[in-house]
């Protein structure tokens, strides 16, 4: 790989990455909700529609796509908007235009609905996604990311998640976040990356992936700016308005994954989303891991995720 500033690539050859395992990945440009989004597609089947969180892109997915399309999935990773090989709008940065993003990919693949995995932002928009269009949503799995009402309910009452989540707070100043992140060919990224990170951190060479992709133009802004909008908007009309949408519960099976060691967001915070599930709920702690179990223990993620896809009755 080359250096992680290298301004001289083009935004495509940074992050239209292979994936491990022989597989061959197809990268393409679908429209959604009135913007362009870039997927990597793997396998043939039923649809599970893979999105990630931050500070990460699409890549973050790699070894999950290529266990699902051995397991007979058509493995879609997407990047969200703002980020990686999508567009990079002026507007549009809410959870729930976020989901509509989503759900507007679902239906640009010309699926019928589809199996949505999401990580950290990815799985606060999962929930988002599941609660507004749950027809689009067969079932549902999330990693590293309460329900929404439980993440703000959490941030606001809990002084460790309020701790644990001081990079959120922080992300409130304008203009200095974004040169932070950028700053030394995005070294921050690369020391949340491995300070979120339980004993075994991320490898090289994804830390450097992560951080030739923030560096890409306008990347940290729009990564920064669904935070901003979820922490400013607690007591504006809108803000108050979707707490309420999400108040609305999820109705289709749920699998909720979680690394006991995660220092981003605690198990205690993450523990208890079930409240807004009348369907199917499984909650599974990965122990001894972090914010990333994806890739921290990829097969054991892999695993349990495929297993649960296949059940045909996901008990509680």
């Amino acid at each position: 790989m080359t250096d992680p500033g290298n301004s001289s690539a083009r935004p495509a050859s940074l992050v239209r990455l292979d994936v491990p395992g022989g597989h061959r990945v197809t990268h393409r440009d679908v429209a959604a909700n009135g913007a362009r989004f870039h997927i990597a597609e793997v396998g043939d089947g039923p649809l599970v529609l893979l999105v990630h969180g931050f500070p990460q892109f699409w890549w973050t997915w790699r070894h999950q796509l290529g266990a699902l399309a051995d397991a007979g999935y058509r493995a879609v990773a997407m990047d969200l908007r703002g980020v990686g090989g999508s567009d990079r709008t002026p507007r549009g940065y809410d959870p729930a235009n976020l989901a509509l993003d989503i759900t507007g990919v679902i239906r640009s693949l010309g699926e019928p609905d589809a199996a949505l995995v999401g990580h950290d932002l990815g799985g606060y928009l999962a929930w988002t996604a599941a609660a507004m269009r749950p027809k689009l949503v067969r079932r549902l799995a999330v990693t590293s990311m309460p329900h929404p009402r439980r993440w703000r309910a959490s941030m606001l009452r809990d002084a460790r998640q309020t701790a644990a989540g001081s990079y959120i707070w922080g992300f409130q100043r304008p203009w200095v976040p974004e040169r932070q992140l950028t700053a030394d060919d995005g070294a921050l990224v690369g020391r949340l990356l491995r300070d979120w990170s339980g004993p075994r951190p991320l490898d090289d060479e994804a830390v450097t992936a992560y951080r030739r992709a923030m560096c890409i133009p306008s990347t940290a802004h729009c990564s920064i700016e669904p935070f901003r909008w979820m922490v400013r908007s607690m007591a504006r009309p809108d803000g108050i308005q979707f707490n309420r949408r999400m108040k609305r519960p999820v109705r289709v099976p749920t699998l909720h994954l979680h690394g006991s060691l995660d220092p981003a967001v605690r198990t205690r915070s993450a523990a208890g989303s079930g409240e807004y599930v009348e369907a199917p709920y499984r909650w599974r702690l990965f122990d001894g891991l972090g914010h990333f179990p994806h890739e921290e223990d990829p097969a054991a993620f892999s695993t349990e995720l495929v297993n649960w896809l296949k059940d045909p009755e996901p008990d509680r």
